[in-house]
């Protein structure tokens, strides 16, 4: 699979330690999730944040994170979700060879560190592109109370077959669509996801680099950089370095045929 990667030779990133973690006192707790933006993306608020009581019952830590800091290695214990307050985090892999392989992005209201829970250990590395700040959920903890708690069951359940749903599409985007498929199936799912969270859907600023958005489609950064520049031509969008204003979301869902979110 064709990639660019770049900023391979930069000194080792910060690590943060596990064992900084600190608790959240409980009515801080509450008081930090029911002022969130994200609280009805964001697991647990979006069942807890009405229930003072089941609210209560978590505990958290939170941290902030600088752009360019490592949230989590890949291959270190698995202990810890993190729930993205607010920042943008890329998912990553090392190969062999040392090159890497974006596999991901993570916005404010979701979840980091689901891919841990299979082997115990982190299989990516998570970075941010942006300063941040997350809320940080024992695993161990969560899955104490879900056990007597159905509700958080069934919500645990549906994180993981939405990572599995996000595992699927990525196979389907770049088994299957071609170079200007990829990128419009990539600006539909990031508008949406904006959308969503009640940001414009039409016009954000890119927290990722051309490089990393190739190494995640499988596409090298001269085809990202030609094919923003063929959308730019056929008036889908405007771009201005990482500025995008989308003038046609029903031209990119044209060009890509099939919406994928």
């Amino acid at each position: 699979m064709a990639a660019v990667f770049e900023n391979l030779a930069r000194p080792p990133e910060p690590r943060i330690r596990l064992k900084t973690e600190t608790s959240v006192p409980d009515t801080s707790l509450m008081m930090r999730c029911a002022t969130c933006l994200h609280k009805e993306t964001c697991f647990p608020c979006g069942i807890a944040v009405n229930d003072a009581r089941q609210l209560a019952a978590f505990r958290f830590g939170q941290r902030k994170v600088k752009t360019g800091q490592t949230l989590f290695h890949e291959g270190d214990d698995f202990q810890f979700l993190y729930a993205v307050r607010s920042g943008t985090f890329k998912s990553r892999l090392l190969l062999a060879d040392g090159r890497e392989q974006v596999n991901g992005f993570c916005m404010a209201g979701e979840i980091l560190g689901l891919d841990g829970v299979a082997y115990g250990a982190y299989a990516s590395s998570a970075i941010a592109l942006e300063d941040a700040d997350v809320c940080v959920i024992s695993y161990a903890h969560l899955t104490e109370l879900a056990a007597s708690n159905a509700g958080l069951l069934q919500v645990i359940a549906r994180m993981m077959s939405r990572e599995i749903l996000r595992e699927h599409r990525l196979i389907t985007l770049l088994g299957s669509l071609n170079a200007e498929e990829r990128l419009a199936a990539f600006l539909l799912n990031l508008s949406h996801r904006l959308k969503v969270r009640g940001y414009s859907a039409v016009e954000f600023h890119l927290r990722m680099s051309r490089a990393e958005i190739g190494s995640y489609l499988g596409m090298t950064l001269e085809t990202v950089s030609r094919t923003f520049s063929a959308f730019q031509q056929l008036n889908l969008l405007e771009v201005d370095k990482r500025h995008i204003r989308l003038l046609s979301i029903d031209g990119l869902k044209r060009a890509l045929k099939t919406s994928l979110h």
